[in-house]
């Protein structure tokens, strides 16, 4: 048991969106791996999951980050 509780780490006017929560926070309320953030405006924070739902898009069907064959083992070693 801890004697200490770790406090999160922030300043006034950083928007944070929380996750567990889902609501926009100033300054983190919440622990980090619970929240998105910092966000510059409380209007970014609100759009959070929109954002990273176009950043998953966009990483998905990005040509640098796919192999170009699904075939081989899960390291991405192929049996040619």
């Amino acid at each position: 048991m801890a004697l200490f509780k770790k406090r999160t780490v922030g300043k006034p006017g950083e928007w944070y969106y929380c996750l567990e929560h889902q609501k926009v926070e100033e300054g983190p309320d919440c622990p980090g791996r619970d929240r998105f953030g910092p966000y510059a405006s409380r209007t970014e924070a609100e759009h959070a999951m929109q954002t990273a739902r176009e950043r998953n898009l966009e990483w998905e069907n990005d040509p640098k980050w796919h192999d170009a064959s699904s075939t081989g083992s899960a390291d991405g070693d192929r049996d040619d």
